[in-house]
């Protein structure tokens, strides 16, 4: 009789920490498949989920939630419940809902405004989304929804260039980076976002601060405090890992997935390579997702 051995991981990658923002769930332009690629291909001992994961406000417009969003939600639950990963996930603005909530611990779950983490170095870094530091966002969020409304615009604007761009042979170009690096007042007001939230993190008695909000991938020093921002998942497709060896940095979509494919190869080849114990020739191994 065939026996089926579980191997609970091994085929997987394993970070200290991985941190998500600005998935925007429940938009068109949400990468959900993209990610659900990768966090099959995942362990972490603790996911940071730093805001806007569930975007209520395109929601309340217009529902685009398709099944891939629901899976990503699965996967984030099943990574708490089966691998158990600590979940930390952070209110943001398109995610505000959770306010009302916080802070709520519910078994490996919280709901927080804000988290410190504390690195395998013993470094300090303050993890908050950032948008309270957008002057437009919290006074005046009326212009807040039009702006988003605007930058869904350009995403469809974006897409079907991009098409165009694909179609001629060439790369994919943002246009919505594009324009943030070019227009005065998007670079003046990214600049004091930064500023801002280097400061906080100071007067908080941290090395260092994680956030998210402007869709912006960086990792820099401003001043003495280290500025990781872990972008979003509607263009760039990046994220924040902490290595086992302890190494924090920006990781974009494609590294992660060769990082699997490779693990993944590895163990195939290990098991092949291993001849199987006495009585079990006919076992099968399944991984357990």
């Amino acid at each position: 009789m065939e026996e089926t051995i579980k191997v609970p991981g091994q085929h997987k990658i394993h970070f200290r920490t991985l941190i998500l923002s600005d998935l925007h769930l429940g938009t068109k332009d949400a990468q959900a498949r993209e990610l659900l690629d990768v966090l099959r291909g995942i362990r972490c001992d603790k996911l940071i989920l730093n805001g806007d994961i569930i975007d209520l406000w395109s929601l309340q417009r217009k529902n685009h939630w398709s099944p891939a969003h629901t899976a990503v939600v699965r996967r984030i639950m099943k990574m708490a419940e089966k691998d158990g990963t600590k979940v930390v996930y952070l209110r943001g603005n398109h995610d505000d809902f959770i306010r009302r909530l916080i802070p709520l611990v519910l078994d490996r779950i919280e709901l927080a405004e804000e988290h410190i983490h504390v690195a395998q170095d013993g470094r300090k870094y303050l993890c908050i989304h950032g948008d309270a530091f957008d002057t437009v966002t919290v006074k005046m969020r009326w212009l807040a929804v039009i702006g988003d409304i605007s930058y869904q615009i350009l995403l469809d604007l974006n897409r079907v260039y991009n098409k165009w761009r694909a179609w001629r042979g060439k790369e994919y170009f943002s246009l919505s980076q594009a324009i943030k690096a070019k227009v005065k007042s998007a670079v003046s007001f990214i600049s004091s976002f930064e500023e801002h939230l280097q400061t906080l993190a100071a007067r908080r008695g941290c090395e260092g601060v994680m956030c998210g909000h402007i869709h912006k991938a960086e990792d820099r020093m401003i001043g003495n405090v280290r500025y990781i921002n872990s972008g979003d998942w509607v263009e760039s497709m990046t994220a924040v890992v902490e290595e086992d060896d302890g190494r924090i940095r920006v990781v974009e979509r494609p590294e992660l997935l060769q990082r699997i494919a490779e693990r993944r190869a590895a163990f195939e080849a290990a098991k092949h390579a291993s001849p199987a114990p006495a009585g079990e020739a006919n076992a099968t191994i399944s991984f357990v997702a």
